[in-house]
């Protein structure tokens, strides 16, 4: 990666890939998410999706044959009926441990959707089997392979930045009423564990402890403000301390019609960055901000990301699940 210069403005610049054997992967979950999962897989060289699984057989019927693929009306069956190495479970959020436990323990590799569950005690549970079976588990995290996150993150570890000073996240989306009640589990403790924070603003979080490091002090306030029928927040604000003394907020909505970019601002002494919409602009003074090229899309992400699980020693996607441990903010 080029070295930032007096003036200059950082490139963001994609990671070489690793070839490697066919991993067989099946799919719990054919709704919403499942089927870019799907796609996904069938864009990448050295992967295959031999089988899909739903409680819907519609459903489960349906991703089946757009993509020749066998079917299954549950992860059991699934398991027993097809040769698999990898499931990914796309299930509804409060059942992700359950149903990646079941899949580790009957000697699969995991790749989660996020969030890894919507409890501490069953990431916990999860972390426990993956130790125990020592099969990979993964959230997905993919923005982590964003081209503009790399050069982020390798310019904040060498210093690039100087002593690092503020950290902004704003994700302002729409998510209409008909969203919340397209699934009963939709907005609820039980399944979904919480609204705009742990899903929709899930991502810019995860990048938030991973450029910064982690924090030490919040102080926040949610409301539910512009949806009915309910039980979490669809707008919250937050003030952090970072461990190393770096301040930061974070102003996460899906009520803010009709939905404007995510972005990220890291500031420092001696240079920020701000990443929008996956675009990186950043430089040191007395350079003026440019825009940058676009990163790579989301399939590309996807593929390095499914690499980096399954194929190589480098595993910075377990960091989400080992991070759980030190957000004691709440343990419902």
């Amino acid at each position: 990666m080029p070295k930032a210069t007096e003036g200059s403005v950082l490139k963001a610049e994609t990671r070489p890939e690793q070839r490697a054997e066919t991993l067989r992967f099946g799919i719990l979950g054919c709704g919403v998410i499942g089927p870019h999962h799907a796609r996904a897989i069938a864009g990448l060289d050295g992967a295959e999706l031999v089988a899909v699984a739903d409680t819907s057989v519609v459903r489960a019927e349906t991703l089946a044959g757009e993509h020749g693929c066998s079917s299954f009306p549950n992860l059991q069956e699934m398991l027993s009926g097809a040769d698999l190495d990898a499931v990914c479970v796309c299930t509804p959020s409060g059942m992700h441990a359950e149903h990646a436990i079941a899949a580790l323990e009957a000697g699969k590799h995991v790749v989660i959707e996020k969030p890894v569950d919507v409890t501490l005690r069953a990431a916990g549970r999860l972390l426990a089997a993956q130790r125990a079976t020592g099969n990979k588990a993964a959230v997905v995290s993919q923005h982590r392979f964003d081209a503009s996150t790399l050069a982020v993150h390798d310019a904040v570890s060498g210093g690039r930045f100087g002593r690092l000073t503020t950290r902004t996240v704003a994700v302002r989306w729409w998510r209409s009423q008909s969203y919340y009640d397209s699934g009963g589990w939709r907005g609820t403790w039980e399944l979904d564990g919480g609204g705009v924070l742990i899903n929709q603003a899930i991502h810019s979080i995860d990048l938030l402890q991973w450029l910064m490091g982690p924090v030490v002090e919040v102080t926040a306030h949610t409301g539910l403000l512009a949806h009915e029928r309910v039980q979490v927040e669809d707008t919250a604000v937050a003030i952090l301390k970072f461990q190393g003394g770096a301040l930061g907020t974070i102003v996460a909505t899906t009520a803010a019609y009709p939905g404007l970019t995510a972005r990220i601002t890291v500031n420092g002494d001696r240079g920020s960055a701000v990443i929008g919409d996956d675009e990186l602009s950043t430089s040191t003074p007395p350079a003026s901000r440019r825009k940058q090229t676009p990163t790579v899309a989301a399939k590309t992400r996807l593929r390095r990301y499914w690499r980096s699980v399954a194929w190589t020693g480098r595993d910075p996607v377990r960091a989400p699940i080992l991070a759980v441990s030190r957000w004691r903010i709440g343990t419902r």
